[in-house]
């Protein structure tokens, strides 16, 4: 019996050494599988930064986007005000020459008045002129008819 007291003081040993080595293996289990893990964590970390600068991109762009609508905005509204300001130029100038149109014609009625004065006037003078001529030869007439009888 002496020799199985050695040979169980060995495999106790043994026992103990195999349970250590299993503890330190499923230890070792659980570092590998939490490396794992934390790569895990690491790539989606890594993924989650990607979507965000992503999504800042993408905000830059949507405000580019609305900046740029604005702009558009802006010139289409800056150019119905030039299309106004020509046409409003356009009814400026017709309205110049208009009033001058009507100045001019204003203008000719007031000649075509005078003109018409001008001829009545000279109508009566003519008819004037021929009564005082008559008048004037019939007086001289009858004038010299005295001054030869006497």
């Amino acid at each position: 019996m002496f020799v199985g007291f050695y040979v169980k003081i060995p495999l106790q040993h043994t026992a103990t050494h195999c349970n250590t080595l299993q503890c330190t293996a499923t230890h070792g289990n659980t570092r590998q599988h939490t490396a794992t893990h934390c790569n895990t964590l690491q790539h989606t970390a890594t993924c989650c930064n990607m979507l965000q600068h992503a999504a800042t991109y993408c905000n830059t762009l949507q405000h580019t986007a609305i900046h740029c609508n604005t702009l558009q905005h802006a010139a289409t509204y800056c150019n119905t005000l030039q299309h106004t300001a020509t046409h409003c130029n356009t009814l400026q100038y017709i309205a110049i020459h208009c009033n001058t149109l009507q100045h001019t014609a204003t203008h000719c009625n007031a000649l075509q008045h005078t003109t018409t004065h001008c001829n009545k006037t000279r109508n009566k003078a003519t008819h004037c002129d021929t009564h005082i001529i008559d008048d004037l030869l019939n007086t001289l007439t009858h004038h010299s008819q005295h001054t030869y009888i006497t």
